[in-house]
């Protein structure tokens, strides 16, 4: 028996490395394109929702950070974030600052979705709090959920924004 499979899981010791850093890119690249989004959204919503705006705001570059070090744990360099993003729909007041909320955390999902099955056990962990955070924050901003947070998107998109493959600028 090998150290990874005493621990519950066949990553820790085979060479999917880079998949797993792959995976981890893309979560990064999701959360420098979040941090653009609330950005926006924090300019648009309106006042009673601010603070949940800001909380998400907070988290992300939180998340974001978190990253940073684990690309670098992975032997990566960490992807810079771009200068600015495509919205996927004009963003002119509240309501579609809710909307471009809930899409973030939709494609935020879809990306933790990914690492949940690229990482290794720790980083597993990790990615699923990070699915659920976004999930229920996607529920709050919609006022409704779907039943598999992060796997909805497959259906309309192959590859969710945030993703290593999906066009660099993209939210």
């Amino acid at each position: 028996m090998t150290a990874g499979t005493a621990r519950g899981s066949r990553r820790d010791n085979d060479d999917s490395g880079h998949e797993e850093l792959t995976a981890v890119q893309a979560a990064l690249a999701a959360e420098h394109a979040a941090v653009y989004g609330y950005g926006v959204v924090g300019g648009r919503i309106a006042g009673d929702r601010r603070e949940e705006a800001q909380a998400a705001y907070d988290g992300h570059r939180a998340r974001r950070d978190a990253l940073r070090r684990v690309v670098r744990d992975l032997g990566g360099t960490p992807q810079a974030a771009a200068a600015a993003y495509k919205l996927p729909f004009p963003v002119p007041d509240a309501a579609a600052a809710a909307r471009l909320a809930a899409e973030l955390e939709d494609r935020l999902a879809a990306v933790y979705a990914d690492l949940v099955r690229a990482g290794g056990s720790v980083r597993r962990r990790e990615a699923a709090a990070a699915l659920r955070e976004a999930a229920v924050r996607s529920v709050r901003w919609r006022g409704g959920g779907v039943a598999f947070p992060g796997l909805g998107e497959r259906a309309a998109d192959a590859a969710p924004s945030g993703s290593a493959s999906a066009p660099a600028g993209a939210l």
